[in-house]
């Protein structure tokens, strides 16, 4: 059997983080989002992939060739939805194939339920499903699916995880994968909803700290690089090679640490944090359910929790993220999240600054004693005095 991963998309809910990479590409436990989903079909016994690319593709491209498998690339030139970008695929299907989308987390148990099914979708319960395309069924089979509805029909939703043969392409004319599923109904064929056994989601930046919760349940423990025996470490807890870990430093599982990293003496890494490559956190700070991306920098005594840190941050001495859960609008849409901050790339923030709630955006520039008000997002590029 084959499969197509749809992985042509920015994820433009998920700004600041996707301004040079693809959704599909944020790491979460320091694995690009994508590998999770080629690990769960390599699981299952399916090779034969191709990926669909599009936003960043040079990128995409570039990691597909590092992984011990060949994959199939093929391009979506401009971003016309999901049904054209597996349309861009055609070309290379041979005959069955399922279609899942790399920007989410699908575990192989899942796809196991419906890779034996002709004309299925796989679905899951949502307490949220208008973030999603709603399906109604009956008996088993898909009756109806409409994509964001403002009013909800039900709590099931699609997880945009698909059981397809040739046929599809027969009615396929829209660009959107939830209108080709509604035009293939309505042209009198059926489509199995089959339940998920598990799938995670992130529509907006601060639903990576729920996946990354979920994944890192399961990490193993392995200890590379300088570990001092004046440290202390609990539970299960990963460490990369060339990482360097100080005397009196505390550090509580489930925990990543990548490769070249710098924990500095008498700092705390609590629970549910993903420390990226080349991350250097300074004396008596702490990190908690937080995920720092590579080359970041914690300076001494900062408090970071409930946070995603880009790429390059760089955080001065004694600055402080305080979780709140502001309001905020987003892609037209009135938003409710909940974490310290959401920092983009390349962010500098001064000492003794506070961000409760904040959303900042690449390339900014915060000055020390600041505090950024979780109702304020700034865009990028801004100087905050």
């Amino acid at each position: 059997m084959q499969a197509v991963i749809l992985a042509a998309g920015e994820g433009k809910r998920l700004r600041p983080l996707t301004r040079s990479r693809p959704k599909a590409m944020i790491p979460v436990g320091n694995i690009p989002v994508m590998d999770y989903v080629i690990s769960s079909l390599k699981t299952c016994g399916i090779r034969d992939i191709i990926v669909v690319v599009g936003y960043r593709k040079e990128q995409v491209i570039r990691h597909l060739n590092t992984l011990d498998m060949g994959v199939t690339v093929a391009v979506q030139e401009k971003p016309l939805g999901t049904a054209h970008a597996l349309l861009q695929a055609k070309e290379y299907i041979k005959d069955r194939f399922l279609v899942l989308p790399g920007d989410n987390f699908i575990n192989s148990a899942s796809i196991a339920r419906i890779m034996d099914k002709r004309n299925a979708i796989l679905v899951k319960e949502h307490p949220y499903p208008s973030n999603f395309g709603v399906v109604t069924t009956r008996k088993g089979f898909v009756t109806n699916i409409v994509e964001k509805p403002a009013q909800s029909p039900s709590f099931t939703i699609s997880t945009g995880v698909f059981s397809l043969d040739m046929e599809f392409f027969e009615t396929l004319r829209e660009n959107d994968m939830t209108d080709a599923i509604g035009t293939f109904l309505e042209s009198g064929k059926k489509i199995r909803a089959v339940p998920a056994d598990d799938w995670q989601d992130a529509i907006y930046p601060w639903d990576l700290l729920q996946m990354n919760q979920y994944l890192l349940r399961s990490v193993q423990a392995e200890k590379s690089g300088e570990v001092s025996e004046h440290c202390t470490i609990q539970g299960q807890v990963r460490i990369g090679n060339g990482s360097r870990i100080s005397p009196l430093t505390s550090i509580t599982g489930p925990v990543v640490i990548g490769p070249e990293c710098e924990i500095g003496p008498y700092a705390c890494i609590k629970p549910y944090s993903s420390i990226g490559a080349r991350v250097r956190i300074d004396p008596f700070t702490l990190v908690e359910n937080s995920i720092l991306m590579d080359d970041s920098e914690i300076g001494s005594h900062c408090r970071v929790r409930d946070s995603v840190i880009g790429e390059g941050a760089r955080l001065d001495d004694h600055v402080t993220m305080v979780t709140a859960s502001p309001l905020m609008e987003i892609q037209g849409e009135q938003i409710r999240g909940r974490y310290g901050a959401i920092l983009g790339e390349e962010v500098r923030a001064g000492p003794f600054t506070l961000l409760e709630g904040a959303i900042v955006g690449n390339n900014a520039k915060i000055r020390g004693n600041s505090r950024i008000h979780s109702t304020i997002a700034y865009e990028d590029g801004s100087l905050v005095v």
